[in-house]
């Protein structure tokens, strides 16, 4: 027997799982996404769901509104399988499209409302979607290229449509005619595919009231999600994931958190920050988990906004707070966070990109409470592995495969790897996709014989179970014949005195092959590149040392926080 089905099926990580975590879980408790969803929304009718910018939404609300567009969606005759895109921020009217696409029966296609043009015809042709639900903002985006898709219904939301009579009507007007956040568009009723339906978030609403939503006849192997991956090598790939992976993921999530959130009691009394987009995989899966809890959500529409978002926190307790690393940095630089009452937050969970020890260390000393790594993908439904909830330290390890997950290191031909070998991390579970949408070849490359994803990280793996990510393939840098890892470099970069953020990527070098190129945004700006040099010279070995430093005042990051060494490169 092999190292991988010895392990595969002996599964250690499994002795070193918390207290009361389950080893699997039964996704057969709901025959779909809606079945979920209409639970949650029955039994906590009255509890609240969300707030945004201090204007409350209650489950009930969130059952009236999404069954009136999901109705209306149907009205327009949309197949079984139809997908329907959503562009839409962190707002109320996220919860109650996505909810209302799901109830539906069809099929949610997120759609990053920064996209150019050019990215959002991409997706909006390759996924087919029919229907979109989009904020007035982004309108002119898809002016541009409508007519290159399959859109046939618009609904244009503005940002103010759920926020109350007037106080919805002022912020609707002030971001339109004050910040002059919404450029001028026209979207025409008539296209290449016949008549279009063009209708106000608040007109689709009040047509589909008076209509009966259908049930959903979806199964767990109807798509739920078409989660597009963020294309930094290339046009981004749709990956499937049916009800069932959904369902896995959230029930994976809710088994995985609840020791950490034992403290509080009553798990509906939960305030999750969503501060990370919605339409990214793992704010999404943390939404759904929220909503199968019957807690609520505190929306934060735009976190770049620092102050503004720290004024949101200070307004009541907080128990899970989920972001990336740059994000708890943007926080940590804030002197109004620091003075906050952490003592309700329960947990700090990080993810999206690579945890620094540097971060982690500043976090735990102002909060007192640990981030705890975790690591997925939209391939995966979010979560694929993650650190023990109730950990007091950080472990610099993406940590230990949720229940039902599996994880194997392996090499190029498929060939799983011995304890402390670093190879190809790869997973399979019921949170895994199917496959990516209309490309065959693409899945084909994507899953072993043995039926594991090949997730392009590499990793090693202890005998404890736990997995240490070294790299992306793609960004590995080849110095002199060794592998140079990035995020080894930044992670004891991070560490170093008067470093805010950094990069490394790999430069050609005529005697090396590649070079080192560190960039550094500065947290102390009396730090010169002889300080870092040195720091470097006494924690680096002589070939993992930069051979360029150079400062900025930011580094490139994509719309989720992840810092993009690809733009770095060019």
């Amino acid at each position: 027997m092999d190292f991988a089905s010895s392990y595969t099926f002996e599964r250690p990580w499994l002795k070193h799982y918390p207290d009361g975590v389950p080893h699997e879980v039964d996704t057969s408790q709901y025959r779909s996404l809606a079945d979920l969803l209409e639970e949650s929304l029955k039994k906590n009718a009255s509890r609240p769901v969300s707030v945004c910018m201090e204007r409350w939404m209650s489950y009930g609300e969130l059952d009236e509104h999404s069954a009136a567009l999901g109705a209306w969606l149907q009205a327009r005759g949309l197949a079984a399988d139809a997908r329907v895109a959503v562009m839409l921020p962190n707002i109320p009217q996220f919860l109650v499209t996505m909810t209302a696409i799901v109830r539906a029966g069809y099929t949610v296609v997120n759609v990053n409302p920064l996209y150019t043009a050019r990215e959002l015809e991409h997706q909006l042709k390759d996924s087919g979607a029919e229907a979109i639900v989009i904020l007035e903002n982004f309108a002119a985006t898809l002016e541009e290229v409508i007519d290159h898709t399959q859109i046939r219904h618009v609904v244009v939301a503005s940002m103010g449509d759920l926020l109350g009579a007037w106080y919805g009507r002022w912020i609707s007007f002030a971001v339109r005619h004050l910040a002059k956040m919404v450029p001028p568009y026209r979207l025409a009723m008539e296209g290449a595919l016949g008549p279009r339906t063009i209708m106000s978030f608040r007109s689709a609403l009040a047509e589909g009231t008076s209509r009966t939503l259908r049930p959903s006849t979806a199964q767990h192997d109807s798509i739920a999600f078409l989660q597009y991956t963020g294309g930094t090598t290339g046009l981004s790939k749709g990956a499937v994931l049916t009800h069932e992976n959904v369902i896995a993921a959230t029930l994976q999530a809710e088994a995985w958190f609840r020791p950490a959130l034992g403290r509080i009691g009553d798990v509906r009394k939960v305030n999750s920050i969503a501060a990370l987009p919605l339409y990214h995989i793992f704010a999404l899966t943390l939404s759904l988990l929220s909503i199968r809890w019957g807690a609520h959500m505190t929306l934060i529409p735009n976190p770049r906004d620092v102050p503004g978002f720290v004024e949101t926190l200070k307004r009541r307790p907080f128990h899970l707070l989920p972001a990336v690393n740059t994000l708890f940095n943007a926080l940590l630089q804030n002197p109004q966070f620091r003075q906050l009452d952490f003592s309700s937050l329960l947990m700090s969970q990080a993810g999206g990109m690579a945890a620094s020890e540097g971060t982690a260390r500043q976090w735990l000393s102002v909060t007192g409470c640990p981030m705890t790594e975790g690591w997925g993908m939209s391939e995966t439904c979010a979560i694929g592995t993650n650190n023990p909830a109730t950990g007091r330290e950080f472990s610099g390890t993406i940590g230990l495969p949720l229940p039902g997950i599996d994880i194997a290191i392996k090499d190029e031909e498929g060939l799983s790897q011995p304890v402390g070998t670093p190879g190809e991390i790869c997973i399979r579970g019921p949170n895994v996709m199917q496959g990516y949408y209309r490309q065959p070849a693409e899945t084909e490359r994507a899953f072993t014989n043995d039926g594991f994803m090949r997730t392009g990280d590499i990793g090693i793996m202890d005998e404890r179970g736990y997995t240490r990510i070294v790299d992306r393939k793609k960004d590995m840098i080849l110095v002199s014949g060794f592998n140079v890892f990035p995020s080894e470099l930044e992670n004891v970069i991070s560490l170093c005195p008067g470093v805010l953020e950094c990069a490394a990527v790999g430069v050609e070098d005529a005697r090396q092959g590649e070079a080192v190129k560190l960039f550094v945004v500065r947290s102390d700006p009396s730090l010169r590149e002889e300080d870092v040099a040195r720091y470097c010279h006494d924690n680096l070995t002589g070939y993992k040392r930069p051979k360029y430093i150079e400062f900025r005042d930011e580094l490139p990051k994509s719309n989720v926080g992840k810092i993009l060494r690809r733009a770095l490169r060019s």
